[in-house]
């Protein structure tokens, strides 16, 4: 019944819940005998939510399909004016691209991991700030901002293509400017708590990058460019 459920959390089966230390730390996976999204429910969602669900949206074009990301830039304004045929189809593509990873990948051994692009410092922030100050979809909307300026250090994006995903994030009405966490140590404070996301493996951090536009990969970066990317963000 909301914009981010229908093209995100209700495909795939994934079932969770928070923890204090991290983001779905909890949960299991169970695949429903059917999935209902009803568009209707979609004119009766408050402004921030629409655009909440916007940003996982967003998510897949980078990821997997530039043809629908071109396509969501083109009809950005519709969507937000809650167009039924643009929001049908959004949710239809999104679906579409979810359910072709997930049944690859059901259990997220590896692909199903490029899901959670910005998800790693978006979770940094849900937590870091307390769930629900921004929701969800603010989160991995910034989020997906500062993953597109470490997939750009790490040479898999130019600097047009963060600005241009900046922009789409933007015009979502999504935050683009990261939250500072703590005031004393905002770089350690990111750090312990995406060291605790479940992507992470004996305490190195991994993240979803773009090492070509439409496609993701998972990896690990160095703390300096972590701590670059944090503190861009931050100012920006």
């Amino acid at each position: 019944t909301t914009l981010l459920a229908q093209v995100d959390s209700s495909v795939g089966g994934k079932t969770a819940i928070n923890h204090p230390l991290g983001k779905n730390m909890i949960g299991a996976f169970y695949q429903p005998q059917r999935v209902l999204c009803d568009l209707d429910t979609l004119t009766t969602l408050p402004a921030r939510e629409l655009s909440a669900g916007l940003a996982e949206v967003i998510k897949y074009g980078p990821i997997a399909d530039m043809a629908f990301f071109d396509w969501i830039e083109g009809n950005m304004e519709a969507l937000t004016a809650r167009d039924p045929g643009a929001l049908a189809h959004a949710v239809k593509r999104s679906c579409e691209i979810k359910a072709w990873v997930v049944g690859q990948d059901e259990r997220e051994a590896g692909l199903r991991a490029i899901l959670n692009f910005g998800h790693t410092f978006g979770h940094a922030i849900e937590a870091g700030m307390g769930y629900g100050v921004w929701l969800h979809g603010e989160a991995v909307g910034c989020g997906m901002v500062m993953a597109a300026r470490l997939s750009q250090l790490l040479g898999g994006v130019d600097v047009a293509f963060v600005e241009r995903l900046t922009r789409l994030v933007q015009a979502a009405g999504l935050p683009t400017v990261a939250p500072v966490l703590d005031a004393h140590d905002n770089l350690g404070r990111y750090l312990a708590l995406m060291r605790v996301d479940k992507k992470s493996e004996a305490g190195e951090i991994k993240f979803v990058v773009i090492d070509r536009p439409g496609s993701a990969v998972v990896r690990s970066a160095p703390d300096a460019l972590v701590a670059q990317v944090i503190a861009d963000s931050v100012q920006a």
